[in-house]
């Protein structure tokens, strides 16, 4: 679907298929069906519509067969109103997939669950102490501050200040 007008023509089947399994389609094998997508091809003579079914999870293979007998039984009714409602030479022919992306997603999640407990088996298992104590980084301000408490308390200590050794430049230079 690269140029507009077919992208236009997909959101307009998908909109034409979706209230037609609402209201005209009256198949009891019809599940509760939502079109996900639909896909053109560049000549608008095919047209993929995917669908997933509400409340057929992986284990429920029966519904889905029910829904894709219904949708293969309608699918003329369907594409004739596709042709009337978007006015064109030649509509397209219909192709109903069940779509695989929910079933992907609950397996991803899936994953993701089992990677969240084994990160959490792992923090449980390495313990709770710090390696270094409670606060592992040292504090050079602490260390330099009893340095000078031990000079200060000297006799004949000298106070802070520029040494006789250094000359006072004024601050003026960069060092």
């Amino acid at each position: 679907m690269s140029s507009p007008r077919v992208r236009k023509i997909a959101d307009r089947i998908q909109v034409i298929v979706a209230e037609m399994l609402e209201r005209r389609v009256k198949d009891p094998r019809l599940g509760f069906v939502t079109v996900t997508d639909v896909r053109v091809t560049g000549d608008t003579q095919q047209a993929t519509v995917f669908y997933t079914v509400l409340g057929a999870d992986g284990d429920d293979e029966a519904a889905r067969a029910g829904t894709a007998a219904a949708l293969e039984s309608a699918k003329g009714l369907i594409r004739s109103e596709v042709g009337k409602q978007l006015g064109m030479r030649h509509v397209p022919t219909l192709t109903f997939v069940a779509d695989a992306l929910p079933d992907t997603a609950r397996q991803l999640d899936e994953v993701l669950a089992r990677a969240r407990a084994q990160d959490e088996a792992v923090a449980a298992a390495r313990g709770a102490t710090y390696a270094g104590g409670e606060d592992p980084y040292k504090k050079p301000r602490e260390a330099d501050d009893e340095a000078d408490d031990e000079a200060d308390d000297e006799p004949g200590a000298v106070a802070d200040g520029p040494s006789a050794a250094e000359p006072d430049t004024g601050g003026d230079e960069l060092r």
